[in-house]
């Protein structure tokens, strides 16, 4: 508040604070108001004014025109009696003047009265508006002096009446008074109450806010009828909630997955640990009795148990990170056909391998696919395993099947999540993590692909994962875009 008011004095500061309506209806019709006072104020003493000045000017015409008949009949030698008679109402005061100051016919009301005034219009100037207080009897007139001729021996005619009171005047005033403050009245009026109006959806608005529960995100306020700022308003606030609401449950979604992430990893962990341990703890006991050499075996092989599942993990927090950056061109044939160059399986692997199908993608995570999923088709395989690379349209695709028992319809998406082993991959798994088909399924999301599984022709598992292809560009642009790549990453 001071600095709103930094010049005033803190009791002035005070009570403009309390005089300031808090709302908005209330501050609107305070603007209204003032802006209302100062428009009709002026206007209205303003019209005040030019009222009274035409009420002058009308007393003044009207004399002008009695005057004037008058002259007129004159000339028409039709004022031979000595009794004048007004025909302009409010102009009682009539008087024909010779040329020696002797009045020669008057109205009633300017009986045996001396001239109403001394003026004598010249020539020149045949007509004069004169007021005078000189006549005791009549006090304060307005006479109209008109000269009937332009001789030197014209007569001239006085017409006038009384000037109007300050009473008419007074009331007229406070005439236009009432109707300035009527207007101003009403114009607050008007304006508290559409104000009122228009503003009802925004209580509307806030108070469905105010009983909204960060728990439940269901509710939505009000959206009233039309395309006005309040109506866009509401339509803002109902889709705010229900990015809310949406946002509100993915992360429920994610907690709940993280929750039981972390049960699963400290589940997995605790096993070789706790293993280790006893196997440690049992030679310190008994070292007599305890083999050195197959103690280290069995150390080491937890130890590298724990650091399978350990890199597993980090390796599924880099994926989820975000999208994966270094992307290249990958041969998906290619990278299938050295991953398996490199591999020494139980099992001899069939390759059907489309050349030329490119993915953009980080080549160390497509060979870790391939692993996981040449891995899972291992254990499980009786016979063969087939590693399969096609063309879709603009999919590429990457299959690895095997004639195994498969994996039945109800488990097909349970399979991808973390530390998730059916009972039959349990009997069979040798070290593995249980975090392989999980790590597929993010690095197939991370590069905008899918990874599916379904049943083989031989009634195994058969994975498939689908990537975007990127199309090849001519060699003359494609070799211009390496090398501004590789200048770029100086």
């Amino acid at each position: 508040m001071h600095a709103r008011f930094p010049s005033l004095s803190p009791p002035l500061r005070r009570a403009l604070t309390l005089w300031r309506p808090r709302s908005i209806r209330g501050r609107v019709t305070a603007l209204v108001a003032i802006l209302a006072m100062l428009l009709l104020v002026p206007s209205g003493v303003l019209a005040g004014i030019v009222a009274r000045q035409q009420l002058s000017n009308a007393g003044w015409l009207d004399a002008r025109r009695a005057a004037g008949l008058m002259a007129a009949a004159d000339r028409a030698g039709k004022l031979t009696d000595p009794v004048i008679t007004s025909s302009v109402p409010g102009v009682d005061l009539l008087q024909l003047v010779g040329p020696d100051h002797r009045v020669i016919a008057s109205s009633p009301a300017a009986r045996g009265l001396a001239p109403l005034s001394t003026a004598r219009p010249s020539p020149q100037d045949p007509q004069q508006d004169v007021e005078t207080c000189a006549i005791a009897e009549l006090g304060c007139v307005r006479i109209s002096a008109l000269r009937v001729g332009p001789g030197p021996e014209s007569n001239v005619i006085y017409a006038g009446g009384p000037v109007r009171g300050v009473v008419s005047e007074g009331v007229f005033d406070a005439l236009f008074a009432v109707q300035v403050a009527a207007l101003i009245s009403l114009a607050i009026w008007a304006t508290w109450k559409i104000t009122g109006r228009t503003l009802r959806p925004v209580e509307a608005i806030r108070t469905e806010l105010a009983s909204t529960n960060v728990n439940d995100l269901s509710s939505r306020v009000p959206e009233p009828a039309g395309d006005d700022e309040i109506s866009r308003l509401a339509r803002t606030v109902n889709s705010t909630l229900e990015r809310l609401e949406h946002a509100k449950e993915r992360m429920d979604h994610v907690l709940a997955a993280q929750r039981q992430f972390t049960s699963d990893a400290s589940h997995e962990l605790r096993t070789p640990i706790a293993g280790l341990r006893a196997q440690l703890e049992e030679a310190r006991l008994h070292p007599e009795d305890t083999d050195l050499v197959e103690l280290l075996d069995r150390a080491l092989g937890d130890v590298d148990r724990l650091q399978a599942i350990i890199t597993d993990l980090l390796l599924l927090a880099k994926v989820g990170a975000g999208a994966p950056s270094a992307l290249t061109e990958v041969d998906l044939a290619e990278s299938a056909r050295m991953e398996v160059s490199r591999r020494d399986d139980r099992l001899p692997v069939r390759l059907r391998l489309t050349p030329g199908v490119m993915v953009s993608a980080v080549d160390t995570q497509i060979a870790r696919v391939l692993t996981n999923l040449l891995d899972n088709a291992q254990r499980h395989a009786k016979c063969v395993v087939l590693v399969e690379v096609r063309r879709d349209g603009k999919t590429a695709e990457l299959v690895v099947a095997d004639d195994g028992d498969g994996v039945a319809e109800a488990d097909r998406e349970r399979i991808f999540e973390r530390f998730t082993r059916l009972d039959a991959s349990r009997c069979r798994d040798r070290g593995g993590t249980g975090l392989g088909l999980a790590i597929v399924r993010d690095i197939a999301r991370a590069h905008g692909g899918t990874i599916e599984v379904g049943e083989s022709e031989a009634g195994g598992a058969r994975f498939v994962l689908r990537l975007p292809i990127v199309e090849h560009l001519p060699t003359l642009a494609r070799d211009a875009s390496l090398t501004l790549a590789a200048f770029s990453a100086r």
